[in-house]
């Protein structure tokens, strides 16, 4: 897609895309998130992605949260392991609206102590609906075996303890030393002229005094292959098993993304989803993931199933590795691979404000957006003998970390 790009003085970049609708879409991606954290303070820059919704130096938190909803529109915000997101979807005459807002609660939040110990009691109860879902738990408690000692391994919310621990100046100090304003990316899609744009979007983040980036983040260190288990009241065993690969610049990224959408990917024409769940019956969800991170990547598997079931499903998943790295893809199957992904990610881009926030991260990491043509001909690079390569280099399972959820003994 088309995009234009204005640089603020303080570093701060403007990114417009064109659209022909009626609805805009923006967010503002700012390149820090749980792994930036300090010792002990896992899950602050979550927290403070739910304290800048409730008061600012103009604006109470009823104000700031029907700002733009008593115009229809939709306001946002999450929390990654390396960004903070807040984002909105609104009609196009609200648009210097939603800016402002965007620039009042990122730039002008109080962070009143009241308000802190109203949302740790928020945050506490998610931390507990959370756990009590061991098919999202296990992804967080597998990462922290897998980047044990590193800030990657922290659960984005935190644990119970750091939650209730923190204080004003632990939100203030991260603030300071984390929103540097050359790491943030006021991303918008909309049916806009630039020249419009560069003025609101100046008008609201122009007085924002710099603060550039100086901090390097810890770099993760591979880890000796191990084997968790963990026994929860739950009636299905969980697990999950993977290993630390590529990072978002590596030149073997496109060749992993392929890899790992042919294996367990969308759809439910995966190798996995068609090997273990519709012909054995074996896993109601069985996926594989590769997250690229940007030092590292991880490459996962996901299955639950009922614990009698458990170590059968291990065999097979094995199987089809092994299976991969024996015979790998001729050119046929490959290109039916890559038809699918590069049809999937074309559908993905209907998804509007998920396009805007793949911009503007893409803006963040690699300095530049990949246009759309320029994603499929990374993919349709991919040769029988990349993929190949990249199966035998990552699908070892005595390269692979295990975590496992089992039921209680009875």
């Amino acid at each position: 897609m088309d995009y234009s790009l204005h640089t603020l003085q303080n570093g701060i970049r403007l990114l417009h895309a064109p659209s022909a609708s009626t609805i805009s879409h923006a967010c503002v991606l700012i390149n820090r998130g749980s792994r930036d954290e300090p010792v002990g303070k896992a899950g602050l820059a979550h927290f403070i992605e739910h304290l800048i919704f409730k008061r600012t130096k103009k604006r109470s938190t009823n104000q700031i949260l029907n700002r733009l909803e008593s115009v229809g529109a939709d306001l946002n915000a999450y929390t990654t392991k390396e960004y903070t997101c807040i984002h909105a979807s609104f009609l196009n005459p609200y648009l210097d609206r939603t800016l402002e807002l965007f620039s009042d609660i990122l730039f002008n939040s109080t962070f009143p102590e009241e308000e802190m110990q109203k949302e740790k009691s928020v945050i506490l109860d998610e931390i507990a609906s959370y756990e009590d879902q061991p098919e999202e738990a296990i992804q967080d408690d597998f990462e922290d075996v897998l980047f044990a000692g590193n800030p990657l391994g922290n659960n984005i919310l935190g644990t119970i303890e750091t939650v209730k621990n923190f204080t004003r100046n632990d939100v203030l100090t991260f603030i300071k030393g984390n929103y540097h304003t050359d790491e943030i990316v006021i991303g918008l899609l909309g049916n806009y002229n630039f020249k419009r744009v560069s003025a609101t979007g100046e008008r609201h983040f122009g007085d924002v005094p710099q603060n550039t980036s100086s901090n390097k983040r810890q770099k993760a260190s591979i880890l000796p292959q191990s084997e968790v288990t963990r026994f929860r009241p739950i009636n299905q065993s969980h697990c999950m098993l993977g290993l630390q690969t590529f990072d978002t610049h590596h030149p073997k990224k496109a060749g992993l993304l392929l890899l790992n959408n042919y294996l367990g990917g969308n759809g439910m024409s995966s190798v996995l989803n068609l090997q273990i769940r519709e012909k054995y019956g074996i896993a109601y969800t069985i996926e594989s993931n590769y997250a690229p991170l940007s030092d590292t990547g991880i490459f996962c598997i996901y299955f639950g199933t009922e614990q009698e079931k458990h170590q059968k499903a291990l065999t097979l998943i094995y199987k089809e590795i092994d299976k991969l790295k024996g015979k790998p893809l001729n050119t046929l199957q490959l290109q039916k691979a890559k038809n699918k992904f590069i049809g999937q990610i074309a559908l993905a881009e209907e998804n509007r404000m998920g396009l805007i926030i793949s911009m503007a991260k893409s803006l963040l990491d690699h300095g530049r957006v990949d246009t759309l043509q320029e994603v499929f001909d990374k993919i349709n690079a991919v040769s029988t003998k990349d993929f190949a390569e990249i199966a035998e280099e990552l699908l070892d399972k005595s390269k692979f970390t295990t975590f496992n959820f089992h039921p209680l003994p009875e």
